[in-house]
């Protein structure tokens, strides 16, 4: 490697070296990704794809004065290295090491948190008003993605900014994957033409001579106007057609790995009075032969060698998402009504074998949560049985529409949360530490809760033929449990055995770690009794005649609002003391299931310490 990424001025670098030296520190970085990640796991091809365009932007403009947002945030490990974070990277994504994630506390060149798709073109508008607002002149840059621009959000920030005219640049970064593709040597010589500071000159010039001509000079500068649009409109791209109909200048396409053409293209929107768009095209995985191939496989990914692109851990087991997708595949050869909706995520909630077997009952709206929602709302009213796949964290964006367009008309739509409670490395914005607390509060919602793969298809099988709105939430990982068979799912929990000192009511698959503090708890000369929670809503009748001291409650989900609230407002006058355990009142970060579980008091020690200090 030409570089040391970790001790050298990478950003006096970016603003002083030649291109050849340029293109050197591209493929040492590359090298640099492919080394770490392949190690720790994380977001690797989208990466890959950004180097470049991530050395140009910081060749343009000047961070953390000027401030780029990248959309997401996953992309951001090459913004990492070049603002001094290189050395982090052994720890990228462990337990108290360097987020994948933008994140402020990390480096004041992190501007944004972002960890969600689509939200950076809003914040971006909203810093770039605020600057504004503050007589101040720095540049604002938003950084995303052609599958973030599918979001419903994104039009409605362009529809501000285009009507406004505030000065902002966004930047689209298309692997071509899902937006537009070249169409000749004629745009990219118009892309010359209208990404030069000299042509917009021009422009005024000519716009200002012909407005001094009498009677006439109005009329021919209109004429001009309207021929020259018209030419534009039928050569350049339908997005670039599109967004300059809102008001915003489009520039591009431009090749994302032509590093002079990019620091052009930036400087000349850049010194645009007025909103701008540059359209970047890139490959997602650039530079490594398996990403490259297999670019979902490497969107995020565990440890891998990198000679053979393979994972070096299985992960144990069928997980939860394929368990689900191969139940859901099976039960629609006998159900023609049952249809399946995915939000860009299709391949990560396991719906895949659905989409081979049942193409023409598959829907994958894009990154449009809401969406899906009142789209599987329609479904439902017209006689299907929608079954959405989302992981739990993103349901949090259409939680209008699952109390306006499902639960207040009662629909039959099965909501299959991926995801849900401690997801590990992702972290603060991926963790579904919500969806009991948020669920819990819609009327008429019933709420499952595997503890195991088997459970998760006998659930999905029960709420296929429910009625009414009805989630059922399973975290990421292996479905195989550490407990003995449960009685199959019939609609009620399961009473795994009855104990005078203490009851533990254990949600989902927090049974193996109840179990686990049952054991210490026995060792102690307590006698401790066990619920698998399967049903969190409606609340259990039978509860209400426990017979212990101390009732525990146990939970993958926040304390506030969910299952252990919950049961407390139903049963806080009865015999028994209760004790709620839970995930506290603050975001989790990234790390291992069991160093999180331990900080945060899920592990069956800490559940055992908090059940003696109670009795």
């Amino acid at each position: 490697m030409k570089y040391d990424l970790i001790n050298d001025d990478l950003l006096n670098i970016c603003k002083t070296a030649s291109t050849e030296e340029l293109e050197e520190l591209s493929s040492d970085i590359r090298e640099f990704l492919i080394d770490k990640v392949s190690k720790t796991g994380g977001h690797i091809a989208s990466n890959l794809g950004i180097v470049e365009l991530s050395i140009a932007l910081m060749r343009v403009f000047d961070s953390p004065r000027d401030k780029i947002i990248y959309d997401v945030g996953h992309q951001s490990y090459v913004h990492k290295i070049l603002t001094g974070r290189a050395s982090g990277f052994d720890s990228l994504r462990k337990f108290k090491g360097m987020s994948g994630f933008p994140k402020s506390r990390e480096s004041e060149h992190d501007v944004y948190e972002t960890g969600h798709s689509s939200t950076s073109v809003s914040a971006a508008y909203g810093m770039a008003v605020a600057r504004d607002l503050a007589g101040d002149d720095y540049q604002v840059t938003a950084v995303i993605g052609d599958g973030s621009f599918t979001s419903g959000i994104v039009y409605e920030a362009l529809n501000n900014i285009g009507a406004n005219q505030t000065n902002i640049n966004i930047i689209l970064n298309d692997n071509g994957m899902s937006i537009a593709h070249n169409v000749g040597a004629l745009n990219k010589y118009l892309d010359k033409i209208r990404s030069s500071k000299k042509y917009d000159d021009a422009k005024s010039s000519v716009k200002t001579a012909l407005n001094k001509v009498p009677v006439v000079g109005g009329t021919i500068r209109k004429g001009l106007k309207n021929s020259k649009e018209k030419l534009k409109y039928s050569v350049i791209t339908t997005e670039g057609h599109i967004i300059e109909s809102l008001g915003i200048k489009y520039f591009g396409p431009v090749d994302g790995y032509n590093i002079n053409d990019m620091v052009n293209i930036i400087k000349a929107a850049s010194e645009y009075d007025g909103p701008t768009l540059i359209h970047v095209l890139t490959l997602k995985g650039k530079g490594y032969y398996w990403s490259e191939m297999y670019p979902r496989k490497f969107h995020g990914i565990s440890a891998f060698d990198p000679e053979t692109g393979e994972p070096l851990s299985s992960g144990g087991g069928a997980s939860f998402s394929k368990v689900f997708g191969d139940t859901l595949t099976e039960l629609a050869f006998k159900d023609d009504k049952i249809v399946a909706i995915a939000a860009a995520m299709g391949t990560a909630t396991g719906l895949l074998p659905f989409y081979d077997a049942h193409t023409d009952r598959y829907f994958d709206v894009g990154i449009a949560e809401e969406h899906a929602v009142v789209f599987a709302a329609g479904m439902a009213k017209q006689g299907y049985k929608p079954v959405v796949a989302i992981y739990s964290s993103f349901l949090q964006r259409a939680f209008d529409y699952l109390i306006e367009d499902i639960a207040l008309q009662n629909l039959h739509v099965v909501f299959a949360l991926d995801r849900a409670g401690l997801v590990g490395a992702d972290g603060e914005t991926h963790h579904g530490q919500f969806d009991l607390s948020y669920l819990n509060m819609i009327p008429g919602m019933t709420i499952l809760t595997p503890a195991d793969g088997n459970q998760l298809s006998e659930m999905l099988e029960f709420a296929i033929e429910m009625e009414g709105p009805v989630a059922i939430r399973y975290p990421r990982g292996s479905s195989e449990g550490e407990h003995l068979r449960l009685r199959k799912f019939r609609g009620s929990n399961n009473v795994i055995n009855e104990g005078k000192d203490v009851t533990i009511l254990a949600a989902g698959t927090m049974l193996d770690e109840s179990i686990k503090a049952s054991e210490i708890l026995k060792s102690k000369g307590y006698d401790v009794g066990i619920v698998n929670v399967a049903v969190v809503k409606p609340l259990d009748t039978s509860w209400g005649s426990i017979g212990s001291r101390v009732v525990a409650t146990v939970e993958d989900n926040a304390l506030i609002g969910g299952f252990g609230e919950l049961f407390n407002s139903e049963y806080k006058d009865r015999d028994y003391e209760i004790v709620n355990i839970g995930i506290p009142d603050s975001f989790i970060e990234h790390g291992d299931i069991p160093s999180l579980r331990s900080e945060y008091g899920l592990d069956a020690n800490s559940i055992a310490e908090k059940i003696i200090e109670k009795l």
